[in-house]
């Protein structure tokens, strides 16, 4: 009902838009109508009930769709999609296929090199990187500059990561996510607003990730639907190890920074 009204708020005068606005607060989850202070026990105790499940699952794989908004000079927004496949193994093993309107590339780790594969463009670099999972995505982050579809879902302190700096917190209610009945939480630090629907029932897995960034132009938004969920997938021998095409360009990558000292 209240994407019916919103869809035709740009048809109503000003004084209807008073009438839209009391129909919106009738129709909306009341708990959505106003900023809780604080991070509710509820909405603590359901992320981390999320975030320790996922940690335990020694093996899964799980397809994202995601989407990312650029804020042009004008103030127009652009967006761009993305889906990917990602498969891991703990401790120290994930692959994941990406493809969208701004990269098409595979990430292979197998706990003790990092490779990023363009199988359009046949080109491909790989690095020594650190041996877990943990380390990795920090490592791939800070020097690389690159990062895993959804990944700070993938470290087992999830929860301190997503937690940190967070000023307040709430279950918004339920909601479906993907035909998936899911609980819905909203948290919000200094700089970002983020929600979170996570799957109601035994497997309290994240469906649905929105991050809003709230010192940028326009507020824009990351949005990754996740899907296709299996915690017992089987793997091959070369699920996680990159064998290059014969024909495939080898190129370095272009660190952030280095920590070698400056030359006198």
């Amino acid at each position: 009902m209240a994407l019916t009204v919103i869809k035709h708020v740009a048809r109503i005068g000003r004084g209807g838009a008073v009438a839209v606005a009391l129909l919106l607060a009738a129709v909306l989850p009341q708990a959505a109508l106003s900023q809780p202070t604080g991070v509710a026990p509820a909405a603590r105790q359901l992320l981390k009930a999320s975030t320790d499940f996922l940690a335990r699952q020694q093996r899964f794989s799980v397809d994202t769709e995601s989407t990312i908004e650029v804020v042009l000079e004008s103030g127009q927004k652009i967006q761009f999609d993305h889906t990917a496949r990602v498969s891991v193994e703990r401790p120290n093993r994930l692959r994941a296929e990406r493809t969208g309107d701004l990269v098409d590339q595979v990430f292979y780790y197998d706990g003790t090199s990092l490779t990023l594969h363009n199988p359009a463009e046949n080109y491909y670099a790989t690095i020594a990187a650190p041996g877990t999972l943990e380390e990795m995505l920090d490592f791939a982050r800070e020097k690389l500059d690159v990062v895993a579809p959804a990944g700070d879902l993938l470290y087992k302190d999830a929860y301190g990561i997503l937690m940190q700096d967070v000023t307040s917190g709430f279950v918004v209610g339920k909601g479906v996510v993907d035909g998936v009945r899911c609980d819905h939480l909203a948290f919000r630090a200094p700089h970002v607003d983020w929600q979170i629907w996570i799957e109601d029932g035994k497997r309290p897995l994240a469906r649905k990730l929105v991050i809003t960034t709230r010192d940028k132009l326009n507020a824009p938004q990351f949005t990754v639907v996740t899907k296709h969920w299996n915690l017992k997938p089987k793997f091959g021998a070369s699920t996680f190890s990159f064998k290059p095409p014969r024909s495939a360009q080898k190129v370095d990558f272009v660190l952030k920074s280095t920590d070698a000292p400056k030359a006198n």
